[in-house]
C-alpha cells in the first residue's frame, strides 16, 4: 500500500527531517516501513522511543493527518514524552493527536459515545479509594456480616480479584485459582459481590478505572456505527510496550485496528508483569491475529558494554519457553566483565557492596548513577541497615523503606506492646486494625484495661482477655479482640524466657496472620517480609535491643530525599524497568530468592528469567551480581545455591570475586 495514494490530506508543511542520517539502519527500516501489520521487536537500550517518535513524524511527512494516528501508551509520562518529541521534530502540537494511555483514550471515547451503550455522558470516575467504598457497600447489601469475620477478604483484595478477572477476561473462579488462591473458599460469594458492585455503579452513574476499558470494548462490540467510524478514522495505530498488554487491551487494539495498519512495539524478553494481568501470549500470537505481519528487530544497544550484553543474551537464550529470536549488539567499546560475588550471608553481601560503593565514589562516580536492585523487598533488609550504619544516603525508588511498611510497623507494634504495656501508641496502632474500633474507642479501651489491671494487680496483657474487658469491646470486634489478646499473651510468655526470634514468630503465626490475609491482595509477599524479621531478630539476645535497633534505624533513615539528591538508588527490578544506571549491584541472586521459591515450586520460572534479563540490562558500565551462601531469613540457617540463571551461564561470561575477611578484593 502506498502512502501517497491513500493520503487523505496533502503532505503537511513540516521541517525537513533527514530520517536516513538521524536513525541507524534498523530504526530507519522500522520508521519507513510500508503500512500494514508491523511487529517491532525493540531490545533493551535500542532506542524504542526514538523509533516510535520518528515513525509518527514519518507518517506526518507522508500526508497522514495527526487526527488519523492513534498512539497508545501505558503511562501519561510516556505519551507526553513521545508527543513532545514529535512536536520538536515537526512543530505539530500534541493536542492534535489521539495519543495517551489506554484508559485516557477510553475515557475520551466514552465521553463522546457513552450513550450508545446506555452510559450517560455525565458519568463520574471513581478513584481507587472511592471504588473500594462502593464495593464495600455492594458487598454489605448482599451479606451485611461479611466483613465482620477477620478471615474474609476486605474491600481492597476483593477489588483486586474483580479487577484482575475483568482485565484478563477470565471468570472469578479462574482468577482466584490462578492469582489469589488464599481466597478459594469465597469464589461463589465473590461472584455475587461482583454483580452487586456492577449494579450499584450503574445506579450511581459512576465508573471505575477498569470500566474505561471494559466499556470501550463494549462500545466496539455493540455499537457498530461507532466502531466503523474509528476503524476508518484511525489509519495508523501505534502501541508502545506491547508486551505489557493484558487480554482486554489486546482485544481493544485488535478491534480498533481491523484494517491491520498497526505497529506494535515491544520486547517479549521484557514481559514481566503477568502478576498484574499482562499476557505474554499477546505479543507471541500477534502475527497469527494480524496476517502477513512483518517482524522487524532493533537490536543495537546504546546502553551497555559488550560484556554486559553477552551475559544478557546468554540469559535469554537459555529460555525453555517460546519467544522471538533476538540478540543485542553493542555500540559501546569493550570494558570489564560482570562480576559475580558469593558472600557468607546477607550482611557480608551488604558490607562488600558498601566497600565497593565507597571506592566508586572515590573514583568520581555520581552516587545517583549507582543502583542496588533486588527481586523482593525483604532481600534488601540488611542492605538498608548497613547503608544506614555506614552513613551512606540512599533513596528507595520502589516504595517505602523496609521498616516503614505498614505490615512491618504493625508487627513491631505487637513487640513494643508486649515488651512495654504502657506503650499506648503501640496499643492504638494494633487495636485500630480491628473492625468497629476507631481512635476514640481505642483510647477508651486502653484506659479501661490499664485501670482494671492496676486495681486487680494483674499484668496489662493478661487483662486483655478478661470477660469484664471483652464485654466493653464493640460486638463486631470481639472475636478479633479475643484472638489478638491470646496472641499477645503467648508472645509475652515466650518473651519471659525465650528468644526475640521466637517472639516474632509467634506474632506472625497469631492473630495478625489472619488479619494480613484478609487485608492485602499481596498477602504472600507481605508474609515473606514478616518472615525475614525472624532471622533479623535472631541476632539479638534481648527484646529491648531488637526494638531499640528497629526504632533507631527508622529514625536515622526517615528523612525524605529528592530525585536530585546525591544518594544511592535502591529498587526492585520491576520498578527499575525503563531505567538505567552506570553501576548496578544485583543482590540476593540465589535460588529461592531469584527465581522465587514459589516459581520454582510451580515449575514456571520463565518470567523470572525475563526479569533477570531486565535486571542485567539496566547496567551501563559495571555490573556486580552477589548472592549469600547462607539463608538466615527465618528459622534454621540453610545453605543456598546460586541462582539457576547464573549456574546456566558459561563461566567465561563473568569474573568471580572472592571476598576476603577484611572485604578487600
Amino acid at each position: 500500500m502506498d502512502f501517497e495514494l491513500n493520503a487523505a490530506f496533502p503532505p503537511m508543511e513540516l521541517p525537513e527531517i533527514d530520517f536516513r542520517s538521524e536513525l541507524n539502519d534498523e530504526q530507519f527500516e522500522a520508521v519507513t516501513a510500508e503500512p500494514g501489520p508491523l511487529l517491532i521487536l525493540a531490545g533493551a537500550g535500542s532506542g524504542k522511543t526514538r523509533t516510535l517518535t520518528y515513525r509518527v513524524a514519518y507518517l506526518l511527512s507522508k500526508g497522514v493527518s495527526p487526527g488519523e494516528i492513534l498512539l497508545l501508551t501505558f503511562t501519561n509520562k510516556a505519551a507526553k514524552e513521545m508527543l513532545s518529541r514529535v512536536e520538536e521534530l515537526t512543530a505539530v502540537e500534541p493536542r492534535r493527536f489521539w495519543g495517551g494511555t489506554f484508559h485516557s483514550i477510553g475515557h475520551r471515547l466514552l465521553r463522546i459515545h457513552g450513550e450508545a451503550i446506555d452510559l450517560p455522558k455525565n458519568f463520574t470516575i471513581l478513584d481507587a479509594g472511592e471504588a473500594e467504598t462502593v464495593l464495600k457497600h455492594a458487598v454489605e447489601s448482599v451479606d451485611s456480616a461479611f466483613f465482620k469475620d477477620k478471615t474474609h477478604p476486605k474491600p481492597g483484595p476483593l477489588s483486586s480479584i474483580i479487577s484482575m478477572a475483568r482485565n484478563t477476561r477470565e471468570s472469578i473462579e479462574r482468577t482466584v485459582i490462578d492469582y489469589f488462591p488464599q481466597h478459594h473458599d469465597f469464589i461463589d460469594q465473590i461472584e455475587g459481590f461482583a454483580l452487586a458492585y456492577k449494579k450499584l455503579k450503574l445506579t450511581q452513574n459512576v465508573v471505575d478505572y477498569d470500566d474505561l476499558l471494559v466499556f470501550w470494548l463494549k462500545l466496539l462490540d455493540t455499537a457498530p456505527e461507532v466502531a466503523q467510524y474509528y476503524q476508518k478514522r484511525f489509519r495508523h495505530t501505534l502501541v508502545d510496550e506491547y508486551q505489557d498488554t493484558n487480554v482486554l487491551q489486546a482485544e481493544i487494539v485488535d478491534k480498533m485496528a481491523t484494517n491491520h495498519q498497526i505497529m506494535a512495539v515491544g520486547d517479549d524478553a521484557q514481559c514481566i508483569y503477568s502478576w498484574r494481568g499482562a499476557n505474554f501470549q499477546n505479543i507471541i500470537t500477534f502475527p497469527d491475529r494480524h496476517p502477513n505481519t512483518r517482524i522487524l528487530r532493533i537490536e543495537t544497544n546504546y546502553r551497555s558494554t559488550p560484556e554486559i550484553l553477552r551475559m544478557a543474551n546468554a540469559v535469554i537464550q537459555n529460555r525453555t519457553s517460546q519467544g522471538f529470536d533476538k540478540e543485542l549488539r553493542p555500540f559501546k567499546p569493550s570494558s570489564q566483565k560482570p562480576y559475580v560475588i558469593q558472600a557468607m550471608d546477607t550482611r557480608e553481601q551488604a558490607q562488600f557492596i558498601i566497600t565497593r560503593i565507597r571506592g566508586l565514589i572515590d573514583e568520581g562516580r555520581d552516587p545517583r548513577e549507582i543502583a542496588i536492585l533486588y527481586r523482593s523487598h525483604f532481600v534488601a533488609l540488611d542492605m538498608q541497615m548497613e547503608l544506614s550504619r555506614a552513613g551512606i544516603p540512599y533513596q528507595i525508588t520502589s516504595g517505602v523503606r523496609f521498616f516503614e511498611q505498614a505490615h512491618i510497623k504493625d508487627l513491631v507494634a505487637h513487640l513494643r506492646l508486649v515488651y512495654n504495656p504502657a506503650d499506648a501508641t503501640a496499643f492504638f496502632r494494633i487495636t485500630q486494625l480491628l473492625p468497629k474500633v476507631g481512635e476514640k474507642t481505642s483510647q477508651k479501651l486502653y484506659n479501661l484495661v490499664a485501670e482494671a489491671a492496676k486495681s486487680q494487680q494483674l499484668d496489662f496483657i493478661d487483662m486483655l482477655a478478661r470477660p469484664e474487658i471483652l464485654k466493653k469491646v464493640p460486638a463486631g470486634a470481639r472475636a478479633d479482640w479475643e484472638s489478638l489478646a491470646i496472641t499477645l499473651r503467648d508472645m509475652k510468655q515466650i518473651a519471659d524466657g525465650g528468644s526475640p526470634d521466637e517472639v516474632v514468630q509467634m506474632g506472625i503465626d497469631g492473630w495478625y496472620s489472619s488479619y494480613l490475609q484478609g487485608a492485602y491482595s499481596n498477602y504472600l509477599n507481605r508474609l515473606e517480609d514478616l518472615n525475614s524479621l525472624v532471622g533479623f531478630a535472631a541476632r539479638f539476645e534481648e527484646m529491648q535491643d531488637l526494638i531499640a535497633q528497629i526504632t533507631l534505624l527508622n529514625s536515622e533513615t526517615s528523612g525524605r530525599l529528592d530525585e536530585s539528591d546525591e544518594c544511592i538508588r535502591l529498587t526492585t527490578v520491576h520498578q527499575a524497568k525503563g531505567l538505567e544506571y552506570d553501576v548496578v549491584f544485583l543482590i540476593g541472586i540465589a535460588d529461592g530468592f531469584f527465581p522465587t521459591r514459589r516459581s520454582i515450586d510451580t515449575g514456571d520460572t520463565e518470567e523470572e528469567r525475563r526479569l533477570f534479563y531486565v535486571a542485567v540490562t539496566r547496567a551501563r558500565d559495571e555490573l556486580y551480581i552477589t548472592y549469600p551462601k547462607m539463608n538466615t531469613k527465618g528459622g534454621p540457617s540453610m545453605f543456598l545455591n546460586p541462582s539457576r540463571f547464573l549456574q546456566e551461564l558459561s563461566t567465561d561470561l563473568f569474573e568471580p570475586i572472592r571476598i576476603r575477611r577484611n572485604y578487600g578484593w
